[in-house]
C-alpha cells in the first residue's frame, strides 16, 4: 500500500525518504526535502526550499515554510530547516528566513508546537522546547534549549529566550529572558526560576541552590546588570549551570526582562 494518498499534490522536484507518508489533500512543493519515517497529515501545505528531518509528525492545516509578509522579503529563495522528532500540531505557521538575517529559520530537535502557534522568520528554536497553543513568535527570535512558552505568549521580534526559561500564560516579552528564568503578565516580569522543569531534568540539588543564589543577585538584591554580573562570577566559577545564566545575560542586547 502507498504511503502517499493519491488526493495529495507533490511536485517532482519535492525529496521524500522512505517510510515518509503524506494524507489526503495535502500540497508538497518544489525544493522540499522530507526525511524518513516522517508524516505529514491531511491538507497541509509546505513550501520550499524546506527540509524536515526524520520521524517527524505535521498535524492537519499546518502551513510549513511559506514565505514571511516581512515587507522587505522580495522573494528571495530562503530556506525553513527542521531537525527530527519534532510534532507541529493544528494550524501551526512557520516561515522560512530572509536575506536580511540568517536566510534561515531553524528548528531543532524533540519539539512540541502544538495548535496554532506561529513562528517567524530568521528564528532560531532549539531542542526540547515546548509551545503552547496560540503562542507567536515574531522574526528574529531565539529559544534555548527545553524552554516552555504557555498558551497565548507573545514574543516581540529579536528577542532571545534563555535554555529552560519558562513563560505564564498570556504573557508578552518584549525582552530577552535569560535562561532558567520564569516570566509572567503583559509586559513579562521576572518572577522566579523554573525550578520544577530543573528537578525533571536531573539538576543536582547543589546547582539548584546556587542558582537560587544567583536569581536573587540579579532580581532581589537592588543591583544594576552589570553589579549583578560581578557579583556571579565566583559562583559562575564554581557551577556551570550559573554561567549559563550569567552568559545569557551578558550576551543579551535589548535588556532583559526584570
Amino acid at each position: 500500500m502507498s504511503l502517499i494518498d493519491p488526493r495529495a499534490i507533490i511536485d517532482p522536484s519535492a525529496s521524500l525518504a522512505a517510510g515518509v507518508r503524506v494524507g489526503p489533500w495535502s500540497i508538497i512543493g518544489p525544493d522540499v526535502h522530507i526525511g524518513e519515517g516522517t508524516e505529514i497529515g491531511p491538507h497541509v501545505i509546505v513550501k520550499g526550499p524546506t527540509w524536515i528531518g526524520r520521524h517527524n509528525r505535521v498535524f492537519q492545516f499546518s502551513s510549513i515554510g511559506e514565505d514571511t509578509p516581512d515587507l522587505k522579503f522580495k522573494g528571495e529563495p530562503t530556506r525553513l530547516v527542521i531537525g527530527d522528532h519534532n510534532v507541529i500540531r493544528e494550524g501551526v505557521t512557520i516561515h522560512r528566513g530572509t536575506v536580511q538575517d540568517r536566510e534561515e529559520t531553524t528548528i531543532g530537535d524533540y519539539n512540541l508546537i502544538m495548535a496554532y502557534a506561529h513562528i517567524g522568520h530568521d528564528s532560531v528554536i532549539g531542542n526540547h522546547c515546548i509551545l503552547v497553543n496560540n503562542t507567536a513568535l515574531a522574526g528574529h527570535v531565539h529559544l534555548g534549549d527545553w524552554v516552555i512558552l504557555s498558551g497565548y505568549t507573545l514574543v516581540h521580534q529579536y528577542c532571545r529566550l534563555g535554555a529552560h526559561s519558562f513563560s505564564g500564560m498570556g504573557t508578552a516579552i518584549g525582552k530577552d529572558v535569560p535562561a532558567y528564568v520564569t516570566v509572567f503578565g503583559n509586559p513579562a516580569e521576572a518572577r522566579s526560576m523554573n525550578f520544577e522543569g530543573m528537578r525533571r531534568r536531573g539538576f543536582t540539588t547543589e546547582a539548584i541552590h546556587a542558582l537560587r543564589r544567583a536569581y536573587k543577585m540579579v532580581y532581589r538584591q537592588g543591583l544594576t546588570v552589570e553589579q549583578a554580573l560581578v557579583e556571579l562570577e565566583e559562583l559562575a566559577a564554581q557551577f556551570p549551570e550559573v554561567a549559563v545564566f550569567r552568559d545569557s545575560i551578558r550576551n543579551s542586547t535589548r535588556g532583559i526582562t526584570r
